[in-house]
């Protein structure tokens, strides 16, 4: 074999090796987003096999399905300026896929970093700032979730249309030992005063109650 054929099999090598680099594989859930020489291409391509030119053209998966991010250990000071910690809040999250390609042009692949974890760090500490920590820790607790849900969506209804939120779940916020203590000894004598009332109620209509005659 001449030197010549040894050189062009060898570039065809090269060439096939470099061809096949290209086939990729979006998965169920996502879609592909391709840059080609660093510039978003509003180009989606749907679950299943595709091809790029190496080199040229860069490309990442995109989930378009329902997703959880997770935001631990929120540190927030309350009005009273007690410092609690928010261990884990999930959001529920989707992306709706007519509006991948200007979310991800605006606020890069990495828009939940900015959408949610910062947000809603941002968000529990305006919450924290503005109650006390019988508020935030007993009386405004359960309603923090839906809170959260309506501030995150009115802003990105107005900048990024394309998020929806879905659902908050929140953790107890985590409190000084001692506090915890006393807010647990309170709800265990506001129990046993509402047994007592209670009883007391039962032995009053006892009481107005006619006597059986023998």
């Amino acid at each position: 074999m001449s030197e010549i054929a040894i050189v062009i099999i060898g570039g065809l090598l090269v060439y096939g090796l470099l061809m096949a680099s290209g086939i990729h594989v979006i998965h169920e859930g996502y879609v592909g987003i391709y840059k080609s020489y660093g510039v978003l291409q509003d180009k989606l391509t749907d679950p299943g096999m595709h091809f790029r030119i190496p080199f040229m053209q860069t490309y990442e998966e995109v989930q378009i399905s329902v997703q959880t991010d997770v935001v631990k250990n929120i540190p927030c000071g309350t009005s009273g300026g007690t410092l609690v910690y928010f261990d884990r809040i999930e959001v529920v999250n989707k992306l709706r896929r007519p509006f991948v390609f200007d979310t991800i042009k605006n606020y890069t692949s990495s828009y939940d970093k900015f959408w949610i974890y910062n947000k809603i760090h941002h968000e529990i500490n305006q919450f924290c700032s503005k109650h006390t920590l019988q508020q935030i820790y007993i009386d405004e607790f359960e309603n923090l979730d839906e809170e959260l849900i309506k501030s995150l969506q009115f802003d990105l209804t107005k900048w990024a249309p394309g998020i929806e939120i879905i659902s908050i779940r929140i953790t107890k916020p985590r409190i000084p030992e001692r506090i915890r203590a006393n807010f647990e000894e309170m709800e265990q004598t506001k129990v046993q005063y509402m047994i007592s009332s209670e009883r007391q109620k039962v032995i009053r209509v006892r009481c107005r109650l006619p006597r059986s005659k023998n």
